[in-house]
């Protein structure tokens, strides 16, 4: 019989300084991403890996980097790493600091929402890494405080997250600033088109690793989904479910923008006072760390947000992750759920949606190739009839028209369709069945408790 053994960070080319930091967070044994990526960056290719959120993405790009920087004094950073959000720059300058107590390294992370002029200062000072987001970093770059030239290694950290929100030409800006000699290091949980033209125009040859095919549905994840009517009729069962403190432990929330996050919290916050929070993107940044931070020790067992932060969030043992709204970029699903059912622990994502967020559902299952369980809204759950805005009928204004109409046909021009072209539009057979599968929400009155 064959012996299966298991590989140990004491089994990669790690010095002891690395393995000491390690120990002491009582890290012993990689992940399948970390194990397969440090060969591959430490030989200095260009790569790409893509792997679910929750497999170790950070440790998997900071270990062979940090293996191989050596002491040096000269001013400008030699390692670059991008990352979309500010709250993900806090998150791996932490993990940095954790990997490097023993190690005389400079590192710092620059974003947006801050003094610039301090964070001049401190690029201005010599850092070894620089964390950044791309809008920050370019404002660095092209005031000439930060010098790009002497750049080794770059890290793109959740790219596809970047063509989300926006930050393609900033991002095609700052590769044409960096030395051709580099190695390129690309990190994502899903591999787009737009991923893949960045790969195509700017990489050398990348090797690529998988570890779960893009879309796959992490398997310590349970899905549900239940069809409801409405927001409110949502809150009613959100409510409802989060009574059940034992099942519901931690709790996050994800609504598809900061009007709706807002309403919401309002709501729970009057039906469950103090056992919720919520951030997006106007809220300050010492608001939304300190909030996760209370999210992690807590103090309240629920915490809404908005897709645009959702990259940021390094959370452990969230129990649920509860889609409010379905995401119409089936990628962003992905993301959101991955947020539970970490470090092989059991997790459950349950989601609402309304007949019109049907679609978006099914674009999901065929990213996943996994069906998702539907459930009916249980009995006990008030139908409301109350509407936020977004929900009221739009009323289009009449217009009116000088152009001529035409009733007969008129020139040569016209003719009979050929019997080939004639064709009705049926819909197609996929969207019958999802039509089949996710019927309209059943309604039981119009109360509202």
């Amino acid at each position: 019989m064959q012996k299966i053994t298991t590989m140990t960070f004491h089994d990669l080319n790690l010095n002891r300084f690395l393995l000491d930091a390690l120990n002491e967070m009582g890290f012993t044994t990689p992940t399948p991403i970390q194990e397969k990526a440090f060969s591959v960056i430490m030989s200095s290719r260009d790569m790409v890996g893509i792997a679910q959120t929750g497999t170790g993405k950070t440790f998997a790009y900071l270990l062979p980097i940090l293996r191989q920087l050596n002491f040096s004094t000269q001013k400008y950073p030699r390692v670059l790493i991008v990352v979309p959000t500010r709250e993900l720059v806090v998150q791996v300058i932490q993990e940095i600091e954790n990997l490097t107590p023993y190690i005389n390294v400079r590192f710092v992370g620059v974003y947006g929402g801050t003094n610039l002029n301090k964070q001049k200062q401190i690029v201005f000072k010599g850092q070894d890494i620089i964390v950044a987001t791309p809008g920050r970093l370019l404002d660095l770059a092209l005031d000439g405080i930060l010098k790009l030239k002497q750049v080794q290694k770059l890290v793109i950290d959740e790219v596809d997250e970047m063509m989300n929100l926006g930050f393609r030409p900033q991002l095609i800006t700052l590769l044409d600033l960096l030395p051709k000699k580099r190695q390129s290091i690309l990190f994502s949980a899903t591999l787009t088109k737009e991923v893949a033209g960045i790969l195509n125009q700017f990489f050398k040859s990348p090797i690529k690793i998988e570890i779960a095919s893009s879309g796959s549905p992490l398997d310590t994840i349970t899905q549900l989904a239940y069809p409801v009517p409405n927001f409110y009729t949502k809150v009613n069962f959100l409510v409802e479910l989060l009574k059940n403190k034992d099942t519901f432990k931690k709790v996050l929330v994800f609504v598809k923008n900061k009007k709706q996050a807002n309403i919401l919290f309002e709501e729970l916050e009057t039906l469950l006072p103090g056992e919720t929070n919520v951030i997006h993107s106007n809220k300050t940044q010492n608001y939304r760390l300190r909030s996760v931070k209370n999210f992690e020790k807590g103090f309240f067992n629920v915490l809404i947000a908005t897709d645009i932060i959702a990259r940021g969030l390094d959370l452990t043992n969230v129990s649920h992750v509860i889609n409010f709204n379905i995401p119409e970029e089936p990628e962003n699903y992905m993301h959101r759920i991955g947020r539970t059912g970490r470090a092989e622990q059991q997790g459950t994502a349950i989601s609402f949606f309304t007949e019109e967020e049907a679609d978006y559902l099914g674009e999901i299952e065929l990213l996943m190739n996994t069906e998702i369980e539907v459930l009916d809204l249980p009995e006990n759950i008030d139908v409301s009839s109350q509407k936020i805005f977004e929900e009221m009928p739009k009323t289009v204004p009449e217009r009116t028209s000088n152009k001529k109409i035409i009733t007969e046909p008129s020139g040569p021009a016209f003719h009979e369709k050929k019997e080939k072209n004639r064709r009705v539009n049926l819909g197609g057979s996929y969207r019958r069945e999802i039509a089949k599968k996710y019927k309209k929400p059943k309604t039981r009155g119009q109360k509202r408790k």
